[in-house]
């Protein structure tokens, strides 16, 4: 489908906008396996990730037959080795996930999946603290609950990444521009990201054999040998060199969750899903949506409300529902971290879209020895991010209407409440202010009742794509 260009002014939000010609519908390819390329024809759905290859392995799962959850596994795992500057393996975040048949995971409601960046208990003399590598466990948590193919397949993509190989996307490089100095004082970083001395350039191949060895032992042994095998035991005697600080208790307790996301109704049938109000950015992305409803031209007093909610959250204010319709004083966020995001929406209208973050662009600048991954920073020594998710379902018919990730630092929230309500309108790509970036997943009717008039972007001033098929 090609992209529907977003008018010059914004307008207020319409639902159930004129119904666009549908498009050729989906079936299941009786010569191809589910697990195959080609196993689904006609309308796959779509995908958008913050760095392009990892793109394009979510475009093949849905094309093979996976669950919009599969692609989103099969995605994250390929940024940790394509974007570790923002989702190594080291990294924690969260996402939302959406089945709308009742007897599905959240029974007709979005869940949020939530795997948190995590401080050592005690961390010691350690001058780098690291937070849990908890990337892998959130991915495989999602998948679980709403995947469809073998978690071990989704798997593969990153590994042959990994080993074999890829080129230098141009996301990665901006992020190595900026802290290419302070990275090259860990030989661990050093060795995988410059060549002779010289940060990699474009064009030039990233490999990365010790992190393809550790995600072929996650594949092989099961995810649980990064928490509380051979690979846990790696990791943490690699701690004394990097100064993370991490021991195995820390890895065998540092669990994820699946909760109810927290929803918003718009009218009768819609609904707007968040991120729970105690994840950094939940009621943050639901404040701005909600002042962007009310005054759709006023993006400046959005970012203020925005500010003002995380501020109160900071003084102690319990994230609670009910702070988003109290009057707040204005706040100053500061520097915040970055983060990424990623997601699908498959044939069936289900979706899954996650926001991931290492605490510190590139995390700690440290690759423990022996296992690739480059570590996280300590929750305990950063300000959270704050990750901006953003979903609209119709309990009614029991379809999806679009999802938005936004990322900015403190922007993220206002970006993803602005490309979802400019998504839902068929306005895409979705440009919100500076330094926001949204990427989005939206359609003007309703999956999988009519999958028709589907859209989806990754904002053109990124360096993301966003790809599907019909």
């Amino acid at each position: 489908m090609k992209r529907q260009q977003r008018s010059t002014t914004s307008r207020a939000l319409t639902l159930l906008t004129a119904i666009l010609p549908l498009v050729a519908a989906c079936s299941s390819s009786p010569d191809v396996p589910l697990g195959q390329e080609g196993n689904i024809a006609g309308f796959i759905g779509g995908v958008v990730a913050d760095e392009p290859q990892a793109a394009l392995v979510g475009r093949r799962v849905l094309a093979s037959g996976g669950s919009a959850a599969d692609a989103a596994t099969a995605m994250g795992f390929a940024m940790a080795v394509t974007l570790p500057s923002r989702a190594g393996l080291g990294a924690g975040g969260a996402c939302l996930a959406y089945d709308p048949k009742s007897t599905g995971p959240g029974g007709g409601n979005p869940e949020a999946i939530l795997f948190p960046a995590v401080a050592p208990a005690n961390p010691g003399r350690a001058d780098r603290p690291a937070s849990v590598p908890m990337l892998a466990r959130g991915l495989v948590l999602l998948q679980a609950r709403y995947g469809v193919l073998p978690v071990e397949g989704l798997m593969g993509p990153a590994e042959q990444y990994a080993r074999l190989g890829v080129q230098v996307s141009r996301a990665l490089l901006r992020d190595l521009a900026v802290v290419a100095g302070p990275l090259s004082a860990d030989a661990g970083a050093r060795s995988v990201f410059m060549h002779n001395g010289v940060p990699l350039r474009e064009g030039d191949l990233l490999l990365q054999p010790e992190l393809a060895t550790s995600i072929a032992k996650l594949r092989q042994s099961g995810i649980g040998d990064l928490y509380q095998g051979q690979l846990a035991q790696r990791l943490v005697e690699a701690m004394p060199s990097a100064g993370g600080g991490l021991s195995i208790s820390d890895l065998r307790v540092a669990l994820p969750s699946f909760t109810p996301a927290l929803q918003r109704a718009y009218n009768v049938q819609d609904s707007f899903a968040y991120l729970p109000a105690n994840v950094p950015g939940g009621l943050a992305t639901a404040a701005a949506v909600e002042a962007l409803i009310k005054n759709n031209t006023d993006l400046a007093g959005a970012q203020r409300r925005v500010a003002a909610i995380q501020g109160a959250l900071r003084r102690g204010a319990a994230p609670e529902v009910a702070l988003l319709d109290q009057s707040l004083p204005d706040a100053d966020l500061g520097t915040l971290p970055a983060s990424a995001v990623f997601g699908a929406v498959d044939h069936d209208g289900k979706a899954a879209m996650c926001a991931v973050s290492m605490g510190n662009l590139f995390g700690t600048g440290r690759v423990a020895q022996g296992t690739g991954i480059l570590l996280g920073a300590s929750p305990a020594s950063k300000p959270a991010p704050l990750l901006s998710l953003a979903m609209m379902t119709n309990r009614a018919l029991e379809g999806f209407r679009g999802a938005a990730g936004g990322t900015g630092q403190e922007a993220a929230p206002v970006a993803a409440a602005f490309g979802l309500l400019e998504g839902l309108q068929g306005h895409l790509p979705a440009s919100p202010p500076e330094p926001g970036r949204a990427d989005v997943l939206a359609c003007t009717t309703i999956l999988p009742k009519l999958n028709g008039g589907c859209g989806w972007s990754a904002d053109p001033r990124g360096l993301g794509l966003a790809i599907g098929g019909n």
